[in-house]
């Protein structure tokens, strides 16, 4: 269980998270100047230097929002500018991409980045560079929106990449897409003209998340311990039947890819952010405030109480909660985690994450008057973070282009580089895992200085 300390504050953090963008300034610079605009994007480490790995192009957007992530924690222009040219220029198939279920990742990170600044008024306005913002978010909610399969109960889902019978947990975060996409009026249309609804599709998506892809402790099968989810659901696209977990990423069906648990956590977390911006006429359609908010937050505690409960103390996991080799290394809940260990590999990318889920699910239940919750889920997203900007998981190596080190991406497929001498992957970064690292070090800096709070879509108000 993560050991949680009380007296932490954002405030002590602000030293290493300076300290990060430092580093993080030298490693954007270095892979900028190695990486061409329109070459295939940049993954994962091997020895230091980022890869191509050839799946689906959907890191590009963590390449590129971290420059503009860069430019909004120290105010440097040349991120800026490196971040919204690089968005202008290569980012366009992403929007028409009807192949990915990852709309979410690459076109809110670059597009939605780019439209926040300006409605907080960190870049100049200008109406028709909003304009071409705001088109963008509003066609990749669609065409994230258009990838739907039907359930039985009259619901459905974004399928993924796999095909229409597969909904993967990973995409909770993607709504991002459809909540831009509807929260700028776009009328999505289907055959003869039908209105179809974006926030309609959003909810369905998360309420097939949280009750296929999420367990609870309410008896569904032998192996249903609360807050543990599946990378997958297969559905029977005949008929919309559930039939099965699954997993593509994780070790099975019936244990937690603990990458998989913090994309729910921090989903879901978001998600509640946003949904308390929309009024309560909007959500009537949905089946009203009351019965949406209850199931997400169902879903977000559930997670976020998993994730604390089954990860080492200092707040990094392993990459998944059943991989066969954590038996022999016996009590490892009970000390911090060893990325040097020779059984299994841990994850510091969804640690990265994850931090972030727990502190925005913090913050939602403070609001809410729950300060026992709020403190716990708070508390722990701190210690999380604490542990990653700090060594071994920092990157101190200014030949190493990571900043983020010990990242698993497919230990399945075994994708992921293992060092001369190791029997497992270690020591290497990933794009998804150095932007969230970014990403959780902004929103800390934001409350620690007292600056606006940092959402994906920006002030309430504008």
């Amino acid at each position: 269980m993560i050991s949680l300390d009380s007296s932490l504050r954002p405030t002590d953090l602000l030293p290493a998270i300076q300290r990060m963008w430092a580093l993080s300034a030298d490693r954007l610079d270095r892979i900028e100047q190695r990486w061409q605009i329109g070459s295939p994007s940049p993954v994962i480490t091997v020895a230091g230097k980022y890869q191509p790995q050839g799946w689906t192009e959907w890191t590009q957007g963590f390449q590129y929002g971290s420059l503009l992530l860069q430019y909004d924690a120290t105010g440097d222009k040349q991120f800026l500018e490196h971040g919204r040219e690089r968005t202008l220029s290569a980012m366009a198939p992403h929007l028409t991409h009807i192949g990915v279920h990852d709309h979410g990742f690459n076109n809110v990170s670059t597009y939605g980045t780019l439209w926040r600044l300006m409605r907080e008024g960190r870049i100049a306005e200008d109406r028709w560079e909003r304009s071409y913002y705001e088109l963008a978010l509003k066609i990749t909610g669609a065409v994230q929106a258009a990838r739907w399969s039907t359930t039985r109960d009259g619901g459905g889902y974004i399928y993924s990449f796999n095909g229409p019978q597969s909904l993967f947990v990973d995409t909770i975060r993607s709504l991002r897409a459809l909540a831009l996409s509807h929260q700028l009026n776009h009328v999505f249309m289907g055959e003869r003209d039908e209105s179809i609804s974006l926030l309609g599709r959003l909810v369905h998506h998360a309420t097939a998340t949280a009750r296929h892809n999420i367990w609870y402790g309410e008896g569904r099968g032998a192996y249903d311990v609360p807050g543990r989810t599946a990378h997958e659901s297969l559905f029977n696209t005949n008929n919309g039947d559930y039939r099965a977990p699954s997993t593509q990423q994780g070790y099975s069906p019936f244990s937690t890819w603990t990458r998989g648990l913090a994309w729910a956590m921090l989903g879901f977390a978001e998600q509640l952010e946003w949904l308390a911006t929309r009024s309560d006429a909007e959500l009537e359609s949905v089946g009203g405030r009351k019965s949406v908010e209850a199931l997400f937050i169902e879903a977000a505690r559930a997670t976020c109480e998993f994730y604390v409960r089954e990860t080492p103390r200092c707040g990094v996991p392993y990459w998944d909660t059943g991989a066969p080799g954590l038996a022999k290394l016996g009590d490892y809940l009970a000390r911090e985690a060893d990325p040097f260990n020779d059984c299994e590999p841990v994850d510091s990318s969804a640690a990265a994450i994850a931090a972030q889920g727990l502190l925005r699910f913090g913050h939602l239940l403070k609001a809410r008057n729950d300060t026992e919750g709020a403190c716990r889920y708070t508390q722990a997203g701190l210690t999380v973070l604490r542990s990653l900007l700090q060594e071994p998981y920092l990157s101190q190596d200014n030949v190493h282009e990571g900043l983020l080190l010990h990242t698993i991406y497919h230990r399945p497929n075994g994708w992921d580089h293992i060092p001369k001498g190791r029997l497992i992957p270690c020591g290497e970064a990933c794009m998804w895992g150095d932007y969230h690292l970014r990403e959780v070090a902004l929103y800390v800096q934001r409350l620690a200085q007292g600056d606006p709070y940092y959402t994906f879509f920006g002030p309430v108000t504008n």
